[in-house]
């Protein structure tokens, strides 16, 4: 079990820059790394230099800021894209290559054998430039499972840093992956990385279940853009570890999380869903009489996170046919007026009525209230 000890990958300027409407220009990936330090995720993931002049430019950019998180590229087991990779200056290298009998067929052709060799050359590399290496098998959860070890014990043998475990079409469930995680965690030294894709709704619950099973490190992107669905939103892994213990998450600057999701939303065309993890618009609302009793008198007892760990804020809604009095007593004591329980459930009636009929809005209610008093 790891949640004692992980680390976040941020791979929004790499696997993120795959998402549909995504094109970053330079200066918004300098932005994007730079709000990603500020919120103090432990690695920043960046495209390949071997992708573009531009992705190289952009590669050597990123890595020269001189921020806190380690910049890291993610590459063909090629050994010109290592290459590249290292003179771009980033500090570590994640190097993947299919394993299953799709991409082995379908993309690169190579034997299990083959790939094993390839390694061999391009990790060689890489340890004699002196930078982190990660070795990913790309579609792990489709790779038959004896193809699969045999990969990662060779190159665990090689001392790779980490090796990673990928969901690469989002097909897997959390009790697969904590049979497959926990199985590699017995078989390999280096520390596991977890990269889930979210085709079938799965991406947190796979990263979570990866962290109890002996992963260290968790791929995310902010809002989780990506390739087709995407992968585990940075946002979705922090409520989750949030609700376990607040102080799993306390190593990073939660407050930073609402202009992170803003501002990749904006970059992106896209608006943020009003049920996204702690950002959604309804993230902290209430409606329901016997819950805004109860959310006023203790926010727990409808809260599993705090909002205003995230520097935001609960919203009570009162104007509609299902309000209870006791919200709108909180509104009444909030306005000043001293007004009894008799006519708060009086205005509360009138509120009830009138909502049959139409929408009203707070200031509706408020005039309600404060007619009461005169």
């Amino acid at each position: 079990m790891s949640l004692d000890r992980f680390s976040i990958i941020d791979t929004t300027l790499r696997e993120g820059e795959q998402f549909s409407s995504a094109f970053f220009s330079t200066g918004q990936k300098i932005d994007i790394a730079s709000k990603l330090d500020a919120f103090k995720v432990e690695y920043i993931e960046v495209t390949s230099p071997a992708a573009s002049p531009q992705s190289q430019r952009d590669c050597r950019i990123i890595a020269g800021l001189g921020l806190r998180a380690k910049i890291l590229t993610h590459v063909r087991c090629h050994l010109d894209d290592a290459q590249k990779a290292v003179d771009s200056g980033v500090s570590g290298v994640n190097v993947m290559i299919g394993t299953s009998s799709y991409l082995r067929e379908y993309s690169h052709g190579k034997s299990i054998d083959a790939i094993i060799e390839l390694a061999h050359e391009v990790i060689g590399y890489l340890q004699s430039r002196g930078v982190e290496v990660r070795f990913s098998c790309e579609d792990s959860t489709r790779t038959a499972p004896e193809d699969l070890f045999r990969v990662y014990e060779a190159v665990d043998a090689m001392g790779v840093q980490r090796v990673g475990v990928a969901d690469t079409v989002g097909v897997s469930t959390p009790h697969q992956i904590e049979a497959l995680v926990g199985e590699l965690r017995g078989r390999v030294k280096a520390d596991i990385e977890f990269h889930g894709h979210n085709d079938s709704g799965c991406a947190i619950a796979n990263a979570y279940a990866a962290l109890e099973s002996g992963a260290t490190h968790i791929d995310t992107t902010v809002l989780g853009i990506g390739e087709r669905n995407g992968i585990t939103p940075l946002g979705g892994l922090i409520a989750r570890l949030y609700v376990t213990d607040p102080a799993l998450v306390a190593k990073y600057d939660l407050s930073q999380l609402m202009e992170l999701d803003k501002f990749v939303a904006s970059l992106v065309g896209i608006e943020i869903p009003f049920n996204n993890y702690i950002t959604g618009s309804a993230a902290f609302s209430h409606k329901a009489g016997l819950h805004t009793k109860a959310v006023l008198a203790q926010p727990a007892t409808y809260e599993a996170l705090n909002p205003a760990d995230f520097g935001l804020s609960r919203q009570v809604f009162i104007a509609h046919r299902l309000t209870g009095w006791n919200a709108l007593r909180h509104r009444a004591d909030e306005l000043g007026l001293a007004l009894d329980d008799d006519q708060v459930k009086r205005v509360t009636e009138q509120v009830k009525a009138l909502s049959d009929t139409h929408p009203l809005t707070l200031d509706d209610v408020d005039r309600m209230l404060r007619v009461m008093v005169a």
